[in-house]
């Protein structure tokens, strides 16, 4: 990390250094101060550099490059709370420097400031941070685990899936692709239990040759989990859906059954099936499950969704109409729901709502592209 952060410093000086700054007295104090603090900095001094812009930062405090290089300094000493003090001041006087909030979100990572760290490290993603790609993989290695501490395991999948697809390899790497496809949230403790050890390692394995699409290695290494763990908890679920990845949805499917089976409350693997069901065309098969998640979770817009479609598909028109009224109440700016709606309106004769939901279709899709342009764009 110390090779990284000395990018991170070269990356950030010019933008910080642009940053206009309060004129201060005596003026030539500062600069021969900030002048002494750089030499030290050069010559490998830490402590002297440290002290030497503390007292620069005392001369010219929206010095916004001094604080970011003594944050840096600090950083590297392993000073997280002081570090994320003095880069706090530096995000603060130039908002648009995207290393420094990326530094900031580590500094506060290291401290446990989970919801902090993860709000600052995708800022400075956003901003540019991950331009350099040395820093791009710790940063969405950090993002991935923060993710994981939330519990939203979808996107720390996704994130950390794209180290693996990247060719990213690490025993850290592979622990928490095992956290993520396991649904086990990231605490920041090291784990003793020595069995769950080798179950998280095992299944981020599987994972890891999976999102480099090894396909055929993946399923041996996911065929020997789901046997050697048959009744772990998530693990017909993860190797459930690496078949449905995979196209054998049939198989898919029952290893996804098995999992709402080994854990009743399992509302994802329910929600999965019906997925699946609904692509398939095999409405039947999929309203049980549907239902059951309906059931689990009765605010959640994607059960009342599916429950929907599949009511639609069955020909149970008037209940269908009712579950996708309420899904695209539940979540009014999901295109595909009012897409849904629209149809169902269509078989139940009623033309003008079904031309009024296919409108507000076309309308949020145009939106959905738009923002997913400037997505790009940035």
């Amino acid at each position: 990390m110390r090779k990284t952060v000395l990018k991170l410093l070269s990356a950030a000086v010019l933008l910080l250094s642009a940053t206009p700054a309060r004129a201060q007295q005596p003026a030539e104090d500062f600069e021969r101060v900030a002048a002494r603090a750089e030499q030290a900095r050069g010559a490998g001094r830490s402590d002297e550099a440290v002290g030497l812009y503390r007292k620069a930062l005392a001369l010219r405090p929206a010095w916004a490059e001094g604080w970011f290089k003594l944050g840096t300094l600090l950083y590297d000493r392993d000073a997280y709370a002081e570090a994320a003090d003095a880069l706090r001041r530096a995000a603060s006087l130039s908002p648009e420097a995207a290393t420094v909030w990326a530094l900031l979100g580590l500094c506060e990572f290291k401290l446990g400031r989970y919801a902090e760290a993860l709000e600052h490290v995708q800022r400075g993603r956003r901003l540019g941070a991950d331009s350099e790609p040395q820093l791009r993989d710790v940063l969405l290695y950090h993002e991935g685990l923060l993710l994981l501490s939330k519990g939203d395991f979808e996107r720390a999948q996704e994130t950390l899936g794209r180290l693996g697809r990247e060719g990213v390899e690490s025993p850290e790497l592979t622990d928490a692709l095992g956290l993520s496809v396991l649904r086990v949230r990231f605490t920041g403790r090291v784990r003793t239990d020595a069995a769950l050890a080798e179950l998280i390692r095992r299944a981020g394995r599987a994972e890891q040759l999976a999102a480099q699409k090894k396909f055929s290695e993946a399923l041996g290494e996911y065929e020997r989990l789901a046997a050697d763990f048959p009744a772990a908890p998530n693990v017909q679920y993860a190797f459930g859906r690496f078949l449905l990845v995979t196209n054998d949805a049939e198989r898919g499917v029952a290893a996804l059954v098995r999992e709402t089976e080994n854990t009743p409350g399992h509302l994802p693997a329910r929600l999965l099936i019906a997925d699946t069901k609904l692509r398939l065309k095999d409405f039947a098969g999929g309203l049980p499950f549907a239902e059951q998640a309906v059931r689990m979770s009765p605010g959640l817009p994607l059960a009342r969704y599916l429950l929907g479609s599949l009511l639609a598909g069955a020909g149970q028109t008037a209940r269908a109409v009712e579950e996708l009224e309420r899904a695209a109440r539940l979540m009014p700016d999901e295109p595909k729901i009012h897409y849904a709606l629209s149809q169902a309106y269509e078989r139940a004769g009623r033309r003008e709502d079904a031309r009024r939901a296919l409108a507000a279709f076309a309308r949020l899709r145009r939106q959905q592209e738009g923002a997913d342009k400037e997505n790009e764009r940035r």
